[in-house]
Parts: structure tokens; sequence; C-alpha cells
């Protein structure tokens, strides 16, 4: 039966594919191919295979409800599809080069860890360090290893990587295991019993074998990327110091979320509530298969993605990336936190109540890259709707009033326990600082953190929390910031208005700050001058709002 399926298999592909079958080793091909899909074969050498072999068994998923749930249409839209293509991140690996010169070459090569991971996989695998800009841009380079840096987080990626080191402290910063790298087929590991027939279509389309793996649907597996430890820089590349610039495995490791088994893939990768085949080949319907978006906080980037798309070289449809778009902030609305307003009282001419903020994810919120910020906008009105009170304001340059950071570089916002003025706002975030002490956006020239008030999980608790994710700043002594959330009072001073007074809340959110964009603005390079311009002509799409409360008094 190997040949008939296999031909079934290419004339769903629609894509000219070699393939050596080696019942009869003869050679078949399909109709023409597009230019970015590498050829299969069966050599032990070649670690992957772009996301073109797999998508099309993998696509033509509709529930019972008619919703569209492909796994490689709801991949393509994603940010791992994507994470390549990045202008952002592009834009800060080439500030990091031109602020360490003689590192960067192993910059390069960290930063295509998590970013270009087939690809620097394959060139550790030849003896060669990994490159970034060498693949970029992404229409003028299309080799064998540049397709594979272009395809992001893909799906031969994840899939084999092996259950070896998961968890361990070896595993993080892109330390995951890639398995079976001298056999073939190789092992391509998923959470489902395997199926021999279709054991055999796949063996024969794609040149890997299915394997049962649980370990695929465990938290340590998304911590090999998602927890990055940078190693500040001095002037002659030496290592000064160290960052932990991401941990959201660790945040979550030290949340009620752990212990109650609730993983990252179970948030981000939600559930299908019915039997679904995993695949529109030969499959039969599967109980517990997830939808493969990878939901999270960074509509900006998604939107940005979309209205650049030729300039970046962007496969999905506009109409994919519209609803990956729609998708993460209807999350952010319905799944990250909650504002209420307690306790208002006037006395001696100010308006006195207290705003509680409560987060609802399993991690600091916001968590991942220490460009995002969420902060309180609230407004008061008096009985004539004239605006008595207002903290947060946004700007359309995308700057909070108010917010010292975004004024001045050198200086950042305080944490706050009662606020008083219009220019006091709360920002929940974290500050890196150099070894100067500092603030600073230069991820290789960070040491710590000034300020790291991010709201926290359920669970956490701040007293016994690591130095990985410890809270930094007064923050750390407030007693209403602690495991879930954060109270802080508002004392407005009404000077004469008369009530009834409407007090609105807003928490807001932006998954890149203001200060983070513009302090790329002196770099004399293509990458940042572009990002620069993208942020200010998007500067208007950088913030969504996330919870929203009113209160009449």
């Amino acid at each position: 039966m190997r040949a008939p399926m296999s031909l079934l298999l290419l004339a769903a592909m629609a894509t000219v594919v070699v393939i050596v079958d080696r019942a009869d080793t003869r050679a078949q091909s399909a109709p023409p191919a597009t230019p970015s899909v590498i050829a299969l074969h069966a050599d032990p050498n070649v670690l992957f295979k772009t996301s073109d072999n797999c998508l099309a068994c993998h696509n033509g998923l509709t529930s019972q409800a008619g919703e569209d749930v492909s796994i490689g249409l709801n991949w393509r839209a994603s940010i791992m599809a994507n994470s390549a293509r990045d202008p952002y991140w592009q834009a800060g690996v080439r500030r990091e080069t031109i602020d360490h010169p003689t590192a960067a070459a192993d910059i390069e090569d960290e930063c295509s860890i998590c970013h270009m991971p087939m690809a620097r996989t394959t060139a550790h695998a030849a003896g060669r360090k990994g490159q970034v800009f060498a693949h970029l841009p992404v229409n003028a380079h299309d080799g064998d290893e540049d397709l594979l840096a272009h395809d992001g987080v893909s799906c031969t990626l994840c899939h084999q990587i092996s259950s070896e080191k998961l968890g361990t402290r070896e595993s993080l910063v892109g330390g995951f295991v890639v398995a079976g790298r001298q056999s073939t087929p190789r092992p391509i590991f998923g959470p489902f019993e395997i199926d021999k027939g279709l054991s055999t279509v796949m063996r024969s389309s794609a040149e890997f074998q299915p394997t049962q793996g649980m370990h695929i649907r465990s938290s340590e597996l998304c911590a090999t990327c998602h927890t990055l430890i940078t190693k500040a820089l001095g002037p002659r590349g030496e290592t000064i110091g160290e960052l932990p610039e991401q941990v959201m495995f660790q945040e979550w490791q030290h949340s009620a979320y752990a212990g109650e088994q609730r993983t990252c893939q179970s948030c981000h990768m939600p559930p299908v509530d019915e039997s679904m085949p995993i695949s529109s080949v030969f499959a039969q319907p599967r109980e517990g298969l997830h939808r493969h978006v990878f939901v999270g906080g960074n509509f900006f980037l998604l939107r940005l993605l979309n209205r650049y798309r030729n300039d970046l070289g962007v496969e999905a449809l506009p109409v994919e990336l519209d609803a990956s778009a729609a998708r993460t902030v209807r999350n952010l609305e319905s799944q990250t936190a909650t504002v209420t307003v307690q306790s208002p009282a006037i006395s001696g001419g100010r308006l006195n109540f207290d705003v509680s903020v409560q987060d609802l994810t399993g991690h600091k919120f916001p968590t991942g890259y220490p460009a995002r910020r969420a902060w309180l906008h609230v407004t008061v009105h008096d009985a004539a709707g004239r605006v008595v009170f207002e903290s947060g304001a946004l700007s359309a340059s995308g700057s909070i009033a108010g917010n010292d950071n975004d004024a001045d570089a050198a200086r950042f916002e305080p944490h706050y326990t009662e606020i008083r003025q219009p220019d006091q706002v709360q920002i929940y975030e974290s500050i890196m600082g150099d070894a100067a002490g500092r603030p600073t956006t230069g991820l290789l020239s960070a040491v710590r953190y000034l300020k790291d008030n991010r709201l926290l999980p359920r669970g956490f608790d701040k007293t016994t929390a690591d130095a990985w994710v410890q809270v930094v700043g007064s923050a750390a002594q407030d007693a209403d910031f602690a495991a879930g959330g954060d109270q802080i009072r508002y004392s407005v001073d009404l000077g004469g208005a008369g009530g009834p007074f409407q007090v609105d809340v807003e928490l807001r959110f932006q998954p890149v700050g203001y200060r983070w964009a513009h302090n790329l603005e002196p770099y004399d390079a293509a990458e940042t001058k572009r990002f620069v311009g993208y942020f200010n002509a998007m500067s208007a799409s950088v913030t969504e709002t996330v919870a929203t409360t009113r209160l009449r008094f």
C-alpha cells in the first residue's frame, strides 16, 4: 500500500517532492513546486522539513460548529510561524551588534536560537554558528537553510524535541535536544497513540516516524525557548553579568497553576471540545486536539506583519492575520485581568477610592520580553461631565502622560501605593539597569532589574521567590501588591466640583513600550530605522484595553 498512499498525499500537497521509497526506490513526482519547499530525501543530515511538507495533510479540519481548526492554517498566522520575520526582533539584534561589535557573530548565533531555530540547529550540526542577517530579507534569500530560517518555530522543530533534559537548567535558552539525528526515519512526537497505517503514510511522505510522546504537552517543552537568560557584555565583549530576560516558565512554577497542572499549552493552545481528526488523510477522530493558534498578547506584531506583509515576506493571508490579531485581543479582554473600584468616600474635599487589579494568568502580567507594559488609566468626571482628574492618559505617539521613562530615558516611574496627582501613573513593568545603575533597553547591557512590579499570578509568594522571578523595588514592601494582583489607593482633589461623580478605570497594555521603540532611533541601520518608522506609523495600534470598570458615586 505504500506507493498508492504516497501518490494520494502528493496529489493533495500540489508541490514537487522527490520521495525515495525504500520498497522500490522509484522516484515519483507531483504537480509544480512552490519556491518554499525543500525536496524530501533520505539524508540523515537533513534534520528538518519546512512546514509546506506538513500543512497539506494537517489542514482541512473543521469542527461540527464550523470552526476551522486546521493545524497548518492556525500556525502560519501565529507569531511562532513569523518569528524570523519579526521586524522588532531584527532591529533589536542589529542594535546589539552595533553596541557590541566584537561579539557580533556570537550575538547573531544566540539570537537565532529561538527565532530561527531550524537554521541555527542545522548550522551547529555542520560546525557553524547560527546567523540572522545572512538569511534576510526573506524575499531575497531562498537557499535550503534560508527557507528553514524563514519558517520560524515550525512543525518539525517542536515535534522533534525529545524529552531528554526537559525541565533542567541545561534545557533552557534553547537547549532542547532534537531526537534521532542520525536515524532514518527520525521520530516525530505527538500526544496520540500511533495508527500503523497513518505511520506508513507519514514515513513515505515526510520520512518521519510518528511516535507517541506526552512530553509534547508539558510546560517544560515550552520552557526551552521561553526561558532566556542574557549575558551582559562589557566594552571588550567580556561577560559582566547576566539577566533573567524572560522567565515565564519559572513564574508559572511559582504559581498555583503549576500545582493544578494547568500547563502552557492548556491556555495558549486551547483544546477543541469534540472528537476531531488530526489529519485530513485517512484519519480517525481523536479526543484532545489542541488548536495551534499559540494565542498570547502581542496583537501589535500581528497587525504590523499584516500591514507590511510585502516588506517582510509574510505568507499568511491578510484575513488569517486579522483573525489572529482579533483572537489575541479577545484573549486579553477575557483571560488576562479584571479591575474593580472599591470603598469610595469623600473627605476633606477629596474623593478617595481603591482600585483592585486581579491577574488571571498563570504567570506575571505582562510577562515575556521586557518591552511590555500595562498601566492604569483612571478618570474622574463631575456631575456636568467635566474631567476632574486623569492619570495614565495615552498620547497619539504611544507615550503615557506623566510617565517619567517616556519623557526621559534616564528616569522611570516608581511603584505607587497611593496616587494623588495626575502625573503619577501606576505602571506594571520591568525596568532593566546597566552596570552603572542607569535604566537601559539594551538587553546585553542590562545586569539587573531596577523595578519589577508586574502583576503576580495566583499562588505566587513574593517572599519566597528566587532571584529570577523576584519582585524588585518598592512593590516588594507593598502589602497590597501580592499573589493575584494589586490594590492601590487614589485620592483626588475635587477642587469644589459637585457630584455625583463617575470613576472610570481601564487597564491598558502595550506589547512594545514607547521608550523601547524610540531608543532605537540613534542607530543608523536599516532594521532599526525601519522599525521606528513602523512604530510611528502604527502608534495608534500599539495599545489595547485589557479590562474596564465604572463607578458612579
